[in-house]
């Protein structure tokens, strides 16, 4: 499994319209096969900061639905962030969930 987790920064005016032109993109991901789980989420405690969270069943599925990443207009609201792609071989147990 691939975990790919962190955050983006972006000017806190534009993050309401960064996340809501976001909206096709977390679509398609969802539909893409291999993804398990994929969300942007506004941060309740920063106001530049969206969280990201996406779940893979392995590299290949992401890789198929990475393509460039963001587009230009969603790159030019994007002012930093950290986002590290994880392999996971123990996944663990659900703590919630079936």
């Amino acid at each position: 499994m691939i975990l790919v987790t962190g955050h983006l920064l972006v000017d806190p005016d534009a993050r309401a319209e960064f996340l809501d032109a976001c909206r096709d993109d977390v679509r398609a991901a969802r539909a893409a096969d291999g993804c398990l789980a994929f969300s942007l989420a506004a941060d309740p405690l920063e106001p530049d900061r969206v969280v990201v969270v996406e779940r893979w069943r392995d590299e290949a599925s992401l890789e198929a639905f990475r393509g460039s990443g963001p587009d230009d207009a969603q790159q030019q609201v994007i002012t930093g962030g950290e986002v590290t792609q994880y392999v996971v071989s123990d996944p663990g147990r659900a703590l919630m969930g079936p």
